[in-house]
């Protein structure tokens, strides 16, 4: 069976980041005494769950950054790539920079947390309702919750408990997406319609 571009990019995204949701999960319950409210996510890169973690971030980046190859087959639209492109290139430079090479690492982890949250905000036009809605609402929460983490507002919620409000929303979204691409894989994607000169629907 020969997929097309807009069903190889939708499980591009949704493997990528279905496998890291599993991967930070099995490396939480096998951290010893780890707290989702105060460690942050990073924490998991270091330790005896270093391997496991930063080989899951690593390939949800990889997988996001092929996925917008594939998904600009269909669109041609070099902003949302870009975009993605950035989400996923932050992914996989947290998993080659841990939190104990604290520039580079923070560097990544921000052009990821920010990109990411840009990403799932701008892909409105790539959707239908009411997944465009949800896609910006989640977008927006991520970012929202960006800055209260930059800020050191935790809302009570912990550092940790802050940073996955960050994270959670897009991963939601890119799983989300992901298989609304592979739903209807001969269909064009609105905004590739819009392009054609056709409306979109």
């Amino acid at each position: 069976m020969r997929f097309t571009n807009r069903t190889l990019a939708g499980l591009c995204f949704f493997i990528g980041s279905a496998q890291f949701v599993v991967g930070m999960l099995l490396a939480e319950a096998s951290y010893p005494g780890y707290s989702i409210a105060d460690n942050a996510i990073s924490d998991l890169g270091v330790g005896s769950t270093a391997l496991l973690f930063n080989v899951s971030v690593f390939l949800v980046g990889a997988f996001t950054i092929l996925g917008a190859y594939f998904l600009h087959q269909v669109h041609r639209r070099k902003v949302f790539t870009i975009l993605f492109l950035l989400a996923g290139i932050g992914a996989i430079g947290v998993g080659l920079f841990p939190e104990n090479v604290p520039t580079a690492h923070g560097i990544f982890a921000l052009i990821a947390f920010l990109f990411g949250g840009v990403a799932a905000i701008v892909a409105y036009p790539l959707e239908k309702e009411p997944l465009n809605y949800i896609s910006v609402l989640l977008g927006l929460l991520g970012l929202a919750a960006l800055g209260l983490f930059v800020s050191k507002n935790f809302l009570g919620l912990g550092l940790g408990g802050m940073e996955r409000m960050i994270v959670y929303p897009v991963l939601l979204w890119e799983v989300s997406f992901g298989g609304y691409l592979m739903a209807a894989p001969d269909e064009p994607i609105p905004a590739a319609k819009a392009a054609a000169g056709a409306p979109p629907p």
